[in-house]
Order: C-alpha cells, then sequence, then structure tokens
C-alpha cells in the first residue's frame, strides 16, 4: 500500500499540472523589507560580550558585526569534506567577526581603551594566557591570518606572527606558556591552488565491496579528484612555535585535525588526516593517525591508525570498533587516555561491560594499564586529582546518563547518580573547575576532597528555570543547596571567583531589565556589585507583555509555552488576536519529563534572526517555545511510532488554551518552525485543519532522503518504511490546503536538510492545486545570515500572515481534523 501510495505520488509530481500558478515580475523578485519597527529590531546594536580571565580581576568586552551584506556571503567559497573555505586565505568562509575589543578592570569598574589593534578590525578565537597577563586574537583579512597579542597592563596589541595562519582545521592557536603560542601556517599562496582543469581525466568513481556504510547524508562533501586536490593543498600546514615573536618549525607539514601540549609541556598530541579521502564522510571522519611527538615533532609513540569513519554502524549507541576519546589525563603530567569497545561497537551485544578506558604514562614504552570498565556506553572523564574523577556513561536511545565516582589511585569505580537526560529537574549541574599546576582546568574539591561544587545555570524546576550554586557530598551523594536565584528573575552564576570566600561572578535580568553582570559575595553577604551597565537595545518591545502558560493536551501531559501580547493589549476589550504559534518537536520516553516546565518568564527576550517575536509589535499574538513533546507510549514503543497523532494534540492544546484564555482567535492561527520545526509545521498542515496559515524554513519533508535516521530516529527506512512514508509531509502533499510559506537557503549545510527538499515540496503541493510559496535565499546556510536575506525573510513572512492568517474571517470558519 505504501509503494503505491509513493509511485502515485511521484507520478503526480512528474505529470504537467494544469493547476493555475504565478509568474512573478523582476520586482515582485527584488527584496523586500519588513514594517520599520520589525526591521529597527533586528538591526539593533547587541549589547557587548564578555569575557573573564581565571583570576576574576578583568573582563575583557567584544563588539561583534552586525549581519554581513549578501555581497559579503557571495564572496567565492570552497565548499569540500564538510568545510567552507575562503579560497583567498586558508580560513573558514562565512565568518562572524569582532570589530570592536576593550578591557573593563573589575576592581576599579575601569573602562580601558586597546591601543595598537588593526584597522579594520576582523578579529576571532580570543584566548587569554595561563597566567591572564595576555590576551591573543586573530585577525582575518581578505588574504590572510595573523595572530596578536594584547598586554593587559598596558592595554596594547602587537602582531606576532610573521608567516600566516592555516585555520581551517582544529584550533587556529593555543597558548603553550605566557611566551609561547602553538599554531598551523601557510606554505604556499592560495593563488597557486590547483586549478580545475576544464577535461577531467575521467568520471568521479565511487566504489563499496561488502562493507556497510550507514553514514547520515552529510553535505559539502568531496565529490571529485579535483575536491581531493583542493583539500589536500589548503588543509596541509607547517606547525609551528612562537616564541614572544620568534618562529620555530615542529615537524613536517601534514594535515593537521588536532594538536594538543601534555600538561607538563613535554610531548605533543598529534591527529593527522591521510588518504584515501572519503566522498561519503566529513574530514573529521577521514583516516587519521593519532602520534606522540616531542617538541621539535620527533615520532615518540604512534599510538593508533583509525580508519575511515565511514563504516561506522548506525545506531544511536553503536560506535566504531576502534580506540575513541584520546586525550591528556588533566591532573598527570604526561599520561595519555582511551576507551575502546568491549562489544565491538554494537550495543545490542550482552555483555557485561561494554567500554574500557586505558592510560599509558610517559615515556609511553610500556603496556596500557586498563583504569575502569563501563556498563554502559562511556563518554568522557571529568579529571580532578590522584584520589577523584567523575566517569561519566549512559545510552542515547534510552536517554539515560550515569556519573560515577572513580579514584585513581585504588581503581575503584562507583556510581553517583544515573537519571534521565531529559529529567530537568534532577540536573545536579557541573562541576566546578579550577586550574591545576599543570594550568588544567580539573573538579575543584572542598571539604579535605569530599565535596564539589556544582553549578546548575539553568535551575529546571516545577517553578520555572531558577539557577543554583550547590555543594555535593561525595560520600553521602547528597546535595545542599548554598544560593538560588529568587523567584521573579532570573541570575545564573558565571564563574565561581573563590571558592573559600564563595565570591561568585553572575548575570542578572528580568523581563523588563537587559542581563548584566554582577559580583556577589555569599560569605559576607555584601551588597552586590553592578559590573556592567547594557541598556535595553530594544525599546519598540517596552510594554509587551510576556508570560509562560501552561496547559494539559488531550492524555493528560502537561505542556507549556512562552506567550507574547502587544502593548496596550485588552483582552476584554479588544477581543481575541490572530496569533502565531512558533515550535520544535522533541522526544520523551518519559511523559513525567515531558510535562516539566522549561525556561523562564523572567527572562529579558533577546532577539535573533530567526525569532518570531517580532510580529507582536504588528497586532499578532506570539507563542514562542510551545511545547510538542513526543511521548513513548509504552516500553515496548518508541516515541515517533505515534508522531502525527501526538503532533495534534500538541496543537490542539495550544490553541485551546488561547482561546480559552481570550487572547488567541482559534479561527486565525498559523503554525511555523525552522528545520525540524518545519517539518512539523508541514505535518501539521497536512494533517489537520487547525491553522489558516504556516511558515516552514530550511526543513526536510520526505524522510526516504534521510534514510539512516533522523533527530533522535536511530530505526532506518528499511527497518521500517512505514514509519519513513506516514512521518513524511511529502507524503501527504495532496492534502497540504492550507496556505503554506516554504523558505530556505540555497546552500544549506546542515544534515539531511538539503535545499531539494523544499523544492520537490514545493512542487508537490502545487502539483496537487495546493497554495505555497517558496522563497530561496541565495548564499544562505542552514541558519540564516545576510542582512538583506533576512529582512526579506522576515517581510515574506509578515506579508503570509497578513494575507492568510489576519485577514481571515474571525467568525465562521470551524477548525478541525482532518479525516
Amino acid at each position: 500500500m505504501m509503494t503505491r501510495q509513493l509511485l502515485a505520488t511521484i507520478t503526480c509530481l512528474l505529470m504537467v499540472t494544469s493547476t493555475p500558478f504565478l509568474l512573478l515580475s523582476q520586482d515582485d523578485m527584488a527584496y523586500k523589507v519588513p514594517p520599520k519597527t520589525v526591521s529597527d529590531l533586528l538591526l539593533a546594536k547587541p549589547a557587548s560580550s564578555v569575557n573573564v580571565n581565571e583570576k576574576g580581576e578583568w573582563m575583557l568586552l567584544t563588539d561583534y558585526n552586525s549581519y554581513p551584506s549578501v555581497e559579503e556571503l557571495a564572496q567565492p567559497e570552497l565548499r569540500i569534506a564538510g568545510l567552507r573555505i575562503n579560497p583567498k586565505n586558508y580560513a573558514p568562509s562565512r565568518q562572524n567577526f569582532i570589530n570592536n575589543l576593550y578591557l573593563k578592570n573589575i576592581t576599579t569598574g575601569k573602562e580601558l581603551k586597546i591601543t595598537g589593534l588593526p584597522t579594520p578590525l576582523f578579529a576571532g578565537n580570543v584566548s587569554w594566557s595561563p597566567n591572564d597577563k595576555k590576551i591573543a586574537f586573530t585577525q582575518t583579512t581578505t588574504d590572510r591570518v595573523d595572530l596578536y597579542v594584547i598586554d593587559v597592563p598596558t592595554q596594547k596589541a602587537v602582531k606576532v606572527n610573521k608567516t600566516a595562519l592555516n585555520a581551517l582545521l582544529g584550533a587556529t592557536y593555543q597558548w603553550y606558556d605566557d611566551n609561547t603560542l602553538l599554531y598551523r601556517t601557510t606554505l604556499a599562496p592560495a593563488s597557486s591552488a590547483p586549478p580545475k582543469p576544464l577535461m577531467p581525466k575521467g568520471p568521479a568513481v565511487q566504489e563499496s565491496y561488502g562493507k556497510a556504510s550507514p553514514r547520515p547524508t552529510f553535505q559539502d562533501l568531496i565529490k571529485s579528484p579535483h575536491d581531493e586536490q583542493l583539500f589536500a593543498f589548503y588543509g596541509t600546514a607547517q606547525l609551528v612555535k612562537n616564541v614572544n615573536g620568534v618562529e620555530t618549525k615542529i615537524g613536517q607539514p601534514a594535515i593537521y585535525a588536532n594538536i594538543d601540549v601534555s600538561p607538563n609541556k613535554n610531548y605533543l598530541l598529534i591527529r593527522t588526516l591521510k588518504k584515501p579521502f572519503s566522498y561519503t564522510v566529513t574530514a573529521f571522519g577521514f583516516p587519521a593517525t593519532v602520534a606522540i611527538t616531542d617538541l621539535a615533532g620527533k615520532m615518540v609513540k604512534n599510538l593508533v591508525e583509525l580508519p575511515s569513519a565511514e563504516t561506522a554502524p548506525s545506531g544511536r549507541d553503536n560506535v566504531q570498533n576502534v580506540p575513541r576519546g584520546i586525550e591528556w589525563r588533566d591532573d598527570e603530567a604526561a599520561t595519555i587516555v582511551w576507551c575502546m569497545p568491549l562489544d565491538s561497537g554494537l550495543m545490542r551485544k550482552k555483555v557485561d561491560f561494554h567500554d574500557a578506558v586505558y592510560a599509558l604514562n610517559a615515556p609511553f614504552t610500556g603496556e596500557a594499564k586498563e583504569l575502569f570498565k563501563t556498563e554502559l556506553r562511556y563518554y568522557n572523564t571529568a579529571w580532578g586529582n590522584s584520589s577523584l574523577a567523575l566517569v561519566s556513561e549512559g545510552l542515547g536511545s534510552k536517554q539515560m546518563v550515569r556519573t560515577n565516582r572513580f579514584n585513581p589511585g585504588t581503581g575503584e569505580l562507583s556510581k553517583l547518580m544515573e537519571r534521565n537526560t531529559t529529567d530537568a529537574y534532577s540536573n545536579p549541574g557541573n562541576p566546578v573547575t579550577t586550574s591545576n599546576a599543570y594550568n588544567r582546568q580539573v573538579i575543584q574539591t572542598i571539604d579535605n576532597g569530599n565535596k564539589i561544587l556544582m553549578n546548575n545555570p539553568t535551575g529546571a524546576s516545577p517553578k520555572g528555570d531558577l539557577p543554583f550554586l550547590a555543594v555535593f557530598d561525595l560520600n553521602s551523594k547528597k546535595s545542599e543547596i548554598l544560593w538560588r536565584c529568587p523567584e521573579g528573575s532570573f541570575e545564573s552564576v558565571i564563574r565561581v571567583l573563590d571558592s573559600d570566600k564563595l565570591t561568585l561572578l553572575t548575570r542578572r535580568e528580568n523581563e523588563t531589565t537587559m542581563p548584566n553582570y554582577w559580583l556577589k559575595d555569599l560569605k559576607l553577604r555584601i551588597a552586590d556589585r553592578q559590573i556592567t551597565s547594557f541598556a535595553n537595545p530594544y525599546p519598540q518591545l517596552e510594554g509587551v507583555s510576556k508570560q509562560k502558560i501552561s496547559y494539559k493536551r488531550a492524555d493528560g501531559v502537561d505542556l507549556t509555552g512562552d506567550l507574547y501580547l502587544p502593548k496596550g493589549y485588552d483582552a476584554k476589550r479588544d477581543g481575541p488576536l490572530p496569533t502565531l504559534i512558533w515550535a520544535y518537536p522533541a522526544e520523551y520516553n518519559s511523559a513525567a519529563d515531558a510535562a516539566q516546565i522549561r525556561g523562564s518568564e523572567h527572562r529579558f527576550t533577546l532577539l535573533n534572526w530567526g525569532s518570531p517575536i517580532y510580529y507582536v509589535t504588528q497586532g499578532y499574538a506570539v507563542l514562542n517555545n510551545a511545547e510538542m513533546p513526543i511521548v513513548a507510549t509504552s516500553a515496548d514503543k518508541k516515541p515517533n511510532d505515534d508522531f502525527i497523532d501526538q503532533l495534534k494534540m500538541n496543537a490542539e492544546a495550544a490553541i485551546g488554551k488561547l482561546s480559552d484564555l481570550g487572547v488567541g482567535d482559534k479561527n486565525r492561527m498559523a503554525v511555523g518552525g525552522h528545520s525540524y520545526g518545519a517539518f512539523m509545521t508541514a505535518n501539521l498542515l497536512a494533517h489537520t485543519n487547525l491553522f489558516k496559515g504556516g511558515i516552514a524554513r530550511s526543513g526536510a519533508y520526505n524522510r526516504t532522503l534521510t534514510p539512516f535516521g533522523f533527530q533522535n530516529e536511530d530505526r532506518t527506512y528499511w527497518e521500517n518504511p512505514d514509519l519513513y512514508h506516514e512521518m513524511s509531509p511529502f507524503s501527504y502533499a495532496n492534502k497540504i490546503k492550507t496556505p503554506i510559506l516554504l523558505i530556505h537557503g540555497d546552500t544549506d549545510n546542515n544534515t539531511g536538510t538539503f535545499p531539494i527538499q523544499s523544492e520537490r515540496m514545493f512542487n508537490a503541493i502545487k502539483g496537487h492545486g495546493g497554495t505555497v510559496k517558496y522563497v530561496s535565499l541565495p548564499y544562505e546556510s542552514h541558519g540564516y545570515a545576510g542582512r538583506e536575506n533576512i529582512l526579506h525573510m522576515l517581510a515574506e513572512q509578515f506579508n503570509w500572515l497578513e494575507k492568510y492568517v489576519k485577514s481571515a474571517p474571525a467568525e465562521g470558519t470551524k477548525a478541525g481534523l482532518k479525516p
């Protein structure tokens, strides 16, 4: 039955339809702008970003360029091996640069200008030196990337490199010590890149001989021998050590994917990529050599030759049967640790332990020592000291994570806690860290090593998000909250500056007050001191009301959403409004977790390009972050087994609540979303008559084009073809009669959301006589960046809402489910 439906749909698309459609004039396809209020909100200058040094003495403030012009996005770009490369300067294309840097002394509050900055400034990759007295950053120009260092005491910046940097793979640079930087440099002018021959030597050929390669549908992959040449040319670099401006080469040129200095500064852990380059996975899945060298680049130990990631098994908890997580142990001078699967990488195998973690100490000549084994899939280790580390393991398919206490001295591994990753209320937070003698971040202990501080910057609770700082007792396994954000506001701990005095740097905000930074002393309990005074960039939103509303769907699952209402609006006087519901579905194995309250109504509203909140200034009610949980209804079912029915219940519950409040007109409802939210939108329009219009941005609508899984769905198309068909709104394009606006960046780089998804969806709906518009934004990726494109997107969305939602009759047309 499913096959016949698919064939019928495909046949319809191939047929010439008599459905009338509008041919657009050249003027119709010119860039549009939304109402001035919307434009002003988008282009408002944002507050400076804040970067505080380890000691909490200095604050570096950075200002970023506003949205670049589409002309900037249109500059030449190479899209190979999962990378987007500026072919003129060995750097990633489409970067958002810092255009201003300045310092602020936290003690005195004085702001200080930095001299010696290049003009114009296109800075990035900011990093403090180990002693907090210097700040490094990159400066990217049209033909090269340079490295600058700011001397904090004198507030003076100087360029330190002579050879241009290669900034394509891994970290662009790293501090070795307070006077030394490591980075990769270019080998030849970008103008000498291999040209594309007009006459290729032959066709591009891919082969497979019996080895399965169930990989996701990555974008921007290598597609030809010439792409291989380009990747090798731009990726190959020389590793360099720079001591006070003097450059010294380390080793030989290679394609460096990762470089990490040992804690004692005597060794380098290096991962280099090698041929054959894959046409199926991105650069970081290419075959690689992982080795330890000395500081001259001489080989000390070849740890492993990693194969291509092409043959990694599908499934959320399955891994390649190779070493992974290879890294230095942060609390020892020079110890390499890594994980190896004990189940050949396949979680379905019945074994007592699925992973083992090993260690090898310098000089790396002996046998590796097994540190511990995990019953679940090993995730990572947070190192503390010779008697404490925290080991995380879990199962993504079951949405569970376990945290263990590991004693490196005795080898004992004991469970501290286990929780659902979707259970936000039980999240204990993250261990507070500090720099050790090696300048590595390690877990900070208190009370003779028996307790640790835990910082939860979210602090989800039944009363909404209330961030907290707690003390966790490693012996009793109990947590005691030291400080929690008071109800009626939102404040989170950015850094614990002094764990003994409990001096904190916090970020505080409420509905009407911009986020600003404060000093707080929990022991002395002196008055909090404000460090920054960022002003509200959105005067146009003053008077707009925001509240978190709660409601139930038909099966009893509790839902929430953030409701925005126009300035001066009175429901009794003005009546229900046309409404835009904006959402993104999420999967849960637990209905109780799905029902938890997320977010806080007391946060200041910060806008980005993709926000739906702009339209509250145009007379619309906006329900943002409307919960759309998809819940496994029994132990033997997965969430997506009831995807469509649960979407319907979520939407019906939201509309019912808005109608009951008297603020939303149930006959003038719109729904929208980006990416998986667009997929949701198309499905709701295909299976209900609840809405008068829909906005779907950069979505995937035909799941057979992502056959090895999508989102949290790890079953393949061939394991459950009915599921893929039924969840694909493309399969039901003939039922979409509600007007739908499709928007997509024409160079989308996200796995699965190829622009062809929107192109084919448009053709399918048009072919069946539906009302549909497709806007293809030039040079845009999955997230949009170009100023003219974003303004046009906001205008198209506004016009769609005005035409099909606000102008719809407020009474008369009944909403309901399609038969």
